[in-house]
């Protein structure tokens, strides 16, 4: 039994979605289905490592924050009606707190350097979260979104040889996809608000920058991934069954992080490949 549960399709698939499932579940009647995402993300991160944060290394701080930001989300739905600045406002704010995220790796190049990276990595992740809590208020454009930026993200880290990082984004990832499952079945959306999104825009927009600093991640497969949120709002008719619309906005998204994963698996080939 030990054995089964360090499978890495166990730990990045298997469990993963079984958690966003029952989150999807149990807590939709309480408008709290949206930490269907966080609830895949730390099964993938107790059956990996572990809850531990002690030394605060970079990845440590991906998952202290991955894991911190469903808790804010909570509190942003709950205190406030957002407006067109909410989007904006969490985007600046966690982009520039992937600075800190990443500031041990930024300390070992050169100042210019280091400023040019820092700077677009506060770019990258302040855009995630930004455009993927503008979907807060549609939960199949949201769990679109955090299904493809999931997935991609995690195949694209295991073309880049990270498995670990890999693992967590394929976990958030499947969880989404149990997010929109129950929708399908169910055929009405849930509630995904800032509780969702906040959280798949942070975990994608972290976990693909360390895998560009502490693997082989190519910025520009990065740059690809970043239109996922865009394709997710391409338009679908309103009055399509919940199923046809997961299907016709879930193409999209998945079509653009495809292509970012073949930039990730062509890189990885080396230029002989």
């Amino acid at each position: 039994m030990q054995d089964w549960f360090i499978h890495p399709v166990v730990q990045g698939a298997i469990m993963p979605f079984l958690a966003g499932l029952v989150a999807s579940v149990l807590l939709a009647p309480l408008r709290l289905a949206g930490l269907s995402a966080v609830a895949g993300f730390a099964a993938a991160v107790y059956l990996v490592v572990g809850f531990q944060f002690s030394p605060l290394t970079t990845v440590r701080k991906v998952m202290l924050l991955g894991l911190i930001a469903p808790a804010v989300g909570i509190a942003a739905d709950l205190a406030f009606k957002p407006t067109r600045l909410t989007a904006p406002l969490f985007g600046a704010i966690l982009g520039a707190a992937s600075v800190w995220v990443f500031l041990a790796v930024l300390r070992q190049r050169e100042l210019a350097q280091a400023v040019l990276a820092g700077g677009g990595t506060a770019i990258y992740v302040a855009w995630m979260v930004g455009f993927s809590v503008t979907l807060r208020d549609d939960s199949v454009r949201a769990g679109a979104a955090s299904f493809a930026l999931g997935l991609g993200t995690g195949v694209a880290a295991v073309f880049a040889a990270s498995a670990t990082l890999g693992l967590y984004a394929m976990a958030f990832g499947t969880a989404s996809s149990a997010f929109l499952l129950v929708q399908m079945l169910t055929g009405k959306r849930t509630f995904a608000g800032i509780t969702f999104t906040l959280t798949a825009g942070l975990l994608a927009g972290l976990l693909g920058a360390a895998t560009f600093y502490l693997a082989q991640l190519p910025w520009h497969a990065l740059a690809v991934m970043a239109f996922v949120p865009l394709a997710a709002r391409v338009p679908v008719p309103a009055r399509w069954p919940v199923w046809g619309q997961v299907v016709a906005i879930s193409t999209p998204a998945l079509g653009v992080a495809a292509v970012s994963c073949l930039l990730a698996w062509q890189s990885s080939r080396g230029p002989s490949g």
